[in-house]
C-alpha cells in the first residue's frame, strides 16, 4: 500500500493506561520486578541521572526476521548518551524470539510477551529497559491510521517493526534507519519523562490540544510526528528530528544532560 494512504501514529500510553496494563500480582511488595512495571514516565529521573543507577541496559528482543538495524540501535544509544548521565555506560543486549502468531497485538498482549521473555530488571546500580520489536501490527490500526510504537510502562516500549518496514525504503518512502530511529527516540523520550510525563515542565510548552507532546513544530516530541504528513515532512531531509531547547531543559532539570 502506498505511503500516502496512511496517517501514522507514534503512540504512547498515558499514566492511567499504563496502570491498567500492569498485573497487580507482579506489583506486590517485595517483588524484584515491580520497579520495572510502573507507569510511563515514573522512572524519568532514574533513567536520566546517575544518582542511583550508574549504567543503563537496553534489552532488545525482536521476533525473528524483524531485527532493528545496527545503525538505528547505535543512533539510539548516541541519543541516550547525549541526554543522560550514565558514567558506567549504556549497553544493549539483543536476541530473537519466535512469533506468538497473535498479531494484531493489543498492549495487554505485548505486556504478556514481555512477562514471558524479559530477563533484565533493575539491579542496585543499573537500570534496565525492555524494547520489543514486533512482527505484526497494533490492534488499534485502522484503514486510515497505524501505530508505530508505544511506551507503555516506565521501562518498556514496543516498536511495531513490521509496520515500519512496510512504510520505509520504497519509492517516495523514508529511509528505514531514519524512520526506525525517529520512532525509537520518540518513545524513549516518553519514558525519559517528555512531555510533562515525569520530567516537570520548566516552561509551558506542552501542547494542550495534544497532551504529553511539545508544541514546537520541529521538535522530536511534536504531535505531528504522529501524522503521516507530519512525520514524512520531518524525516524528508534525511535526518532524525531533534529535541527542542525546552524539552532539553526539562530533562536537564530532572537529572539529565
Amino acid at each position: 500500500m502506498k505511503i500516502h494512504y496512511y496517517i501514522l501514529f507514534i503512540c504512547f500510553m498515558a499514566l492511567s493506561s499504563c496502570s491498567k496494563d500492569d498485573n497487580s500480582s507482579e506489583l506486590s511488595e517485595g517483588n524484584s520486578m515491580a520497579a520495572n512495571l510502573q507507569p510511563t514516565g515514573s522512572s524519568s529521573k532514574d533513567l536520566l541521572s546517575q544518582e542511583i543507577f550508574k549504567s543503563m541496559l537496553i534489552e532488545v528482543v525482536y521476533v525473528e526476521g524483524f531485527e532493528p538495524t545496527q545503525s538505528s540501535i547505535a543512533a539510539l544509544v548516541s541519543f541516550l548518551e547525549t541526554r543522560t548521565f550514565k558514567p558506567n555506560g549504556i549497553s544493549v543486549e539483543m536476541r530473537s524470539i519466535a512469533s506468538t502468531g497473535t498479531s494484531p497485538y493489543t498492549i495487554e498482549e505485548i505486556a504478556n510477551i514481555e512477562k514471558s521473555n524479559r530477563t533484565r530488571y533493575n539491579t542496585s546500580d543499573q537500570i534496565a529497559v525492555w524494547a520489543f520489536f514486533a512482527d505484526g501490527k497494533s490492534s488499534s490500526d485502522t484503514d486510515t491510521s497505524v501505530t508505530l510504537g508505544s511506551a507503555y510502562r516506565n521501562t518498556s516500549i514496543v516498536i511495531f517493526e513490521r509496520t515500519i518496514q512496510q512504510l520505509s525504503d520504497g519509492n517516495f518512502e523514508p529511509n528505514r534507519d531514519i524512520l526506525e530511529t525517529t520512532v525509537m527516540n520518540h518513545e524513549f523520550g516518553h519514558i525519559l519523562g517528555l512531555t510533562n510525563l515525569g520530567a516537570p515542565l520548566q516552561s509551558q510548552h506542552e501542547d494542550t490540544a495534544h497532551p504529553k507532546h511539545c508544541n514546537v513544530q520541529s521538535c522530536l516530541m511534536y504531535f505531528a510526528v504522529e501524522t503521516g504528513a507530519g512525520i514524512m515532512q520531518m524525516v524528508s531531509g534525511g535526518s532524525v528530528p531533534q529535541l527542542d531547547a525546552q524539552c532539553i531543559a526539562d530533562l536537564q532539570a530532572n537529572g539529565g544532560r
